[in-house]
């Protein structure tokens, strides 16, 4: 079916990309704009895909000629929540000269960290460039002549409220199926309200609804087989839409189901990313054979979920620069060996996570090379931008360049405005999601919501345990939610931890990293991975040391979320993706994150939801560097005390608590106080 999809929900001022389903190249589809709010401007455009800019606050309505039919699209505006702000870098702040600098582009999430669309203007003795931001805090990345070398960073406080949240449910009351909407505020906003719409993909008319503040019903007899209600909280910014399916069966029983939620067995989980080709050792070349080898190793960690990077060929260590998307890399080994490691991996019950990276492509794939060499087949599979939009030192040939995101020349972004290149991608999808068990979603930010949406549907229909994971950074986007991705980077918490172990910090910055997550909109069933290294980033033994280390992954495990440990952060992995030290490692660190993940599979109050902070008195110590905070679920309290400090730090918390430390299984008794060299767990005495 080539219905482009759900309602889509945007604000003034943002682009929405429309683009049938079950792309076909070779079949015609028209858009046109059926109806737009009266003071509207806007248009679409003639293509298969088309990007729809509303300019004024209202309802869209769009509709698809397809081989299949006509298909409707409503489109969702809401008043535009961006404010002017200003990005200002005084050259005497550069760490390097800039006084000859002609020209400096700045990126950031405001213009998905693409080079040479915003330039900076030097006025009174500053590189300063004017933007429209929404509320929160962002930064602009300052490159001067085009270059990061040296570079410059400006941060931006934009005043206002974050994002709603909204949660439907729905249950059966005589005749009637009654759809109920909880909504929470933001932080610092004020009490939402609730739209619902209907899915233009289903046979229910908005006449057979009736809506009553947060509640929506319509009668049984009125709904088809499968209907799906959305809704989204509308205070001074839009809320991330929440969606409930409802199925009729041929009995009149009605089911509900929440399909934007992740697994159930994602909330249990503790993973481990394997930088793949450093991870079987000094002497020995990694292959799909060797990591097999290795399982044992991750038995004993106890870990539930391996998310390999990237495994198809390429010709970069790395593996993100890919040049084949159906094939395994020569290095490693054949199709029939990794599958072989992952049927090794699941009898350890141990799930696959693999890293799919569709964003781009090598330039040395062969599709590129044969898009710049003119060949008509492959004319628009990459994106193309104006040759004085081009900060690359490359000379290409033509008039254009190859779009590209921060100064990754040597990976061009796929256009996916091309019908062949969403049946390519989709291909892919297909080709390695019957093989793992999720996907690790490269680059995520990059590639349009509407493509994601139809991934999901995808895979999801084929197996509803299958797990979605989003690189959103340095972006932090609670859209990718909205029945895209199930799991998603902590980067607020990231930054945090390492801001705390620097010294930058105290300790209890950690709570404001949670309520960032709140404020950015996702709601309560967003499921976040809690980490403190991956393959782009300094280790935090080497940027923080050794001491601050346990503590920041103690709180990975003990914070709500699932904890992801980077191979080699429990070995003293120093380089960022350095081999892996089996011989040489750390045996206490190991020792500490098998206990990590061993009491979090122990205790249901370490995966449940809810953090608690517990005032402490620190008797000896740095009280900066030490916070605590209460977990509980039904059966259990349990009261974790973190120590980022060089030196061990005597604490009173201020609830009574048991004397044994569950993490590990001593008594960390000081007469009314615990002795915390790093991290503690302990009962809560009522």
């Amino acid at each position: 079916m080539h219905h482009p999809g759900p309602p889509r929900f945007v604000h003034v001022g943002e682009s929405v990309a429309l683009a049938p389903r079950a792309p076909d190249p070779d079949a015609s589809f028209a858009w046109r704009l059926r109806d737009a709010p009266a003071d509207s401007d806007a248009t679409v455009g003639d293509g298969a895909v088309v990007h729809l800019a509303p300019d004024v606050p209202g309802t869209y309505r769009l509709e698809l000629d397809a081989p299949d039919g006509t298909h409707s699209q409503t489109v969702r505006a809401f008043p535009d929540p961006r404010k002017p702000a200003r990005f200002r870098v005084d050259p005497a702040d550069v760490d390097g000269d800039v006084s000859a600098a002609e020209t400096a582009s700045v990126i950031g999430q405001f213009n998905d960290f693409t080079m040479g669309v915003d330039r900076a203007e030097f006025e009174d003795d500053a590189w300063v460039l004017d933007v429209e931001l929404p509320p929160g805090d962002h930064e602009g990345l300052f490159a001067f002549d085009d270059a990061f070398d040296p570079f410059a960073s400006s941060e931006v406080a934009v005043e206002g409220s974050g994002r709603p949240r909204v949660r439907l449910d729905g249950r059966r009351e005589g005749d009637d199926v009654v759809v109920s909407a909880t909504t929470n505020a933001a932080p610092d906003g004020s009490d939402p309200d609730v739209e619902f719409h209907l899915d233009d993909r289903d046979e229910v008319d908005e006449d057979d609804v009736v809506v009553d503040g947060d509640e929506l019903r319509v009668l049984v007899d009125a709904l088809p087989d499968l209907a799906r209600v959305h809704a989204v909280a509308v205070a001074e910014r839009h809320s991330v839409a929440d969606t409930l399916e409802l199925s009729v069966a041929p009995d009149g029983a009605v089911a509900f189901d929440r399909p934007a939620d992740p697994p159930a067995w994602l909330r249990d989980a503790s993973m481990y990313e394997i930088f793949v080709r450093e991870f079987a050792g000094e002497t020995v070349d990694t292959t799909f054979e060797e990591i097999e080898r290795r399982v044992p190793y991750l038995e004993h960690l106890g870990i539930d979920v391996v998310w390999l990077t990237p495994v198809l060929e390429s010709p970069t260590r790395h593996g993100y620069h890919i040049t084949d998307m159906f094939d395994t890399a020569d290095d490693l080994g054949t199709r029939a060996a990794f599958e072989s490691l992952v049927d090794r991996l699941h009898a350890a019950g141990i799930r696959v996570v693999f890293d799919l990276v569709i964003n781009h492509t090598s330039r040395d794939h062969p599709a590129f090379q044969l898009h710049r060499a003119g060949v008509p087949e492959y004319a628009d599979h990459y994106e193309r931008i104006p040759a004085e939009q081009d900060t690359s030192d490359v000379d290409w040939a033509g008039d254009d360049a190859p779009g590209h995101y921060f100064t990754w020349t040597r990976i061009p972004n796929v256009n996916f405005d091309s019908l062949a290149v969403r049946e390519w991608m989709l291909d892919v999808v297909a080709e390695w999601a019957p093989v793992v068990d999720g996907f690790r979603c490269d680059v995520a930010w990059g590639v349009p919501h509407g493509f994601w949406k139809e991934v999901r549907e995808r895979v999801k229909a084929e197996d509803s345990d299958f797990l979605l994971l989003d690189e959103t950074v340095p972006k932090r986007d609670a859209a990718f939610h909205e029945n895209e991705f199930d799991f998603h980077y902590d980067a607020d918490l990231y930054f945090a931890l390492r801001d705390i172990g620097n010294g930058d910090a105290p300790a209890d910055a950690i709570f404001d990293a949670l309520v960032d997550t709140q404020r950015h909109g996702y709601p309560d069933e967003a499921v976040h991975m809690r980490y403190v290294e991956n393959h782009d980033e300094d280790r935090y033994l080497d940027e923080c040391g050794r001491a601050a280390l346990p503590a920041a992954a103690a709180a990975t495990f003990t914070l709500p979320g699932v904890p992801m440990i980077y191979y080699g952060q429990e070995r003293g992995v120093e380089d960022s993706r350095g081999t892996m030290k089996w011989y040489d490692g750390d045996q206490e660190l190991t020792d500490f994150h098998r206990r990590l993940v061993s009491l979090r599979d122990d205790h249901p109050a370490l995966r449940a939801d809810g953090v608690e902070p517990v005032d402490v008195d620190v008797t000896a110590g740095d009280p900066d560097r030490v916070v605590a905070y209460e977990r509980a679920s039904d059966d259990e309290r349990l009261v974790v005390v973190l120590n980022f400090g060089d030196e061990p730090a005597t604490v009173e918390p201020a609830i009574a608590v048991t004397d044994t430390d569950l993490l590990s299984e001593t008594d960390v008794a000081d007469g009314e106080s615990l002795c915390v060299a790093d991290a503690v767990v302990v009962r809560r005495v009522d």
